[in-house]
């Protein structure tokens, strides 16, 4: 197969994106700066501003006067131009979240979903009722929206087909066109491994590293990878799957229909499989909402009264996944490692030192010797912050902006 070359075209699509990303890590910077930070020529950059200058997209935020020299303008991205949504539709609840369009959260709303139903038309209902309450929430009009970002667990998308690889949900095509329809506003669609992995290249530590693994955990896991600054999407944008790869042969049983799958022993339900094998008696053994059984564990933890169980789930958790990324670091070889999603949010702090422990001990040689295990420092719901990204690389191309890097989706 051809490569494919980069048209100039492209080449300034690339510094217009450069600039953006620049312009939203710093909050205002000069011509100067943006020239220096990006390693754009001055020239170039001077083009670009001016473009963006002329979609609204940047402007002038104010002036400074120094001792000698030129007062300098200082540049911002237009907060004005318009609102961003970022939708993490997992399988226990609905998040949205309201961006203005410097990504800063302004609004957000959350509805809870029951994790055994998950029809097309009661996920869509799911999905306005939280984009609703949340525009509401940022006091926001939906005239003035000028992208969503959706976010489904396991999205495949080929040429002409989608598909979700959750078991338990049964619609593909069909929901998302139920979710269109009932929103009625720009939509771009992605897996959330790919959202994760897009917030942590932009509001964390991801931008630093040329390769990096996010770890998203939650009820299912999976992870977002970044291979030489671009995140890795696959042949059919499914790459990342790595819930679904083995950690013990003919193991426990997966809802994907395997046995043995990493997902099975580190996703919230696997955790509480593990505190089931160690005490099936225990209080949190049979917690019904798997949300609160990931708090319970953690506000166990944190008491200065000793659970021999929930330390023994615990020890047990981070043996499963130190192993787990062990295998990744084997494959990937990156620099930096974080663990995401409400699991980590919750359990991070006693998680990670023991899965840092069993890493460097597993991984092959001493290949994670200087790898960076933490979680991530993006706060808040990543994969919506992650989609709020794909929705403004959207609208950017959507203006003419932007021809290369826009977000697979649909």
């Amino acid at each position: 197969m051809a490569v494919q070359r980069l048209t100039s075209r492209d080449i300034r699509s690339e510094s217009r994106l450069d600039v953006v990303t620049a312009l939203l890590a710093a909050g205002e910077a000069s011509r100067n700066d943006l020239a220096r930070v990006t390693g754009l020529s001055p020239a170039t950059v001077a083009t670009v501003v001016a473009e963006l200058l002329g979609a609204g997209i940047v402007t002038e935020a104010r002036i400074t006067v120094g001792r000698v020299g030129r007062p300098t303008t200082v540049l911002s991205i237009n907060a004005d131009r318009g609102y961003l949504l970022g939708v993490d539709v997992a399988e226990t609840y609905v998040r949205a979240i309201v961006f203005d369009a410097t990504l800063e959260e302004i609004g957000s709303a959350q509805v809870a979903r029951d994790e055994h139903v998950s029809t097309g038309e009661y996920v869509a209902e799911g999905v306005e009722r939280a984009v609703n309450e949340a525009l509401v929430s940022a006091g926001a009009s939906r005239e003035r929206v000028l992208g969503v970002g959706l976010s489904l667990p396991g999205l495949v998308v080929r040429e002409a087909t989608t598909s979700i690889l959750v078991p338990e949900w049964t619609w593909h095509g069909s929901g998302m066109d139920a979710i269109r329809e009932r929103l009625g506003l720009p939509m771009v669609v992605q897996n959330p491994l790919k959202a994760v992995a897009a917030a942590e290249l932009w509001f964390g530590d991801g931008g630093q590293a040329g390769s990096m693994i996010t770890l998203n955990l939650g009820t299912g896991v999976g992870a977002g990878i970044v291979l030489d600054g671009e995140i890795l999407r696959g042949a059919t944008s499914s790459a990342g799957e790595w819930g679904h790869t083995l950690l013990a042969l003919d193991g426990r049983e997966c809802r994907c229909g395997r046995r043995g799958c990493v997902e099975a022993y580190v996703g919230a339900p696997g955790i509480q499989a593990t505190l089931r094998e160690v005490d099936p008696d225990h209080p949190l053994a049979h917690a019904d909402m798997q949300q609160d059984f990931i708090e319970a564990m953690a506000h166990s933890l944190a008491s200065p009264e000793p659970d021999p169980a929930v330390d023994e789930t615990l020890a047990r958790t981070a043996y499963y996944l130190g192993s787990a990324i062990a295998d990744l670091v084997a494959i990937v070889n990156p620099e930096l490692v974080t663990l995401t999603g409400w699991t980590a949010w919750a359990l991070g702090d006693f998680l990670v030192p023991p899965t840092r422990e069993v890493l460097l001990a597993q991984a092959p040689g001493e290949s994670a010797l200087d790898v960076q295990l933490h979680v991530s420092t993006v706060r808040g719901n990543s994969v919506a912050t992650g989609m709020a990204v794909a929705a403004l690389t959207r609208f950017l191309g959507d203006v003419g902006l932007l021809t290369t890097r826009l977000p697979i989706g649909l």
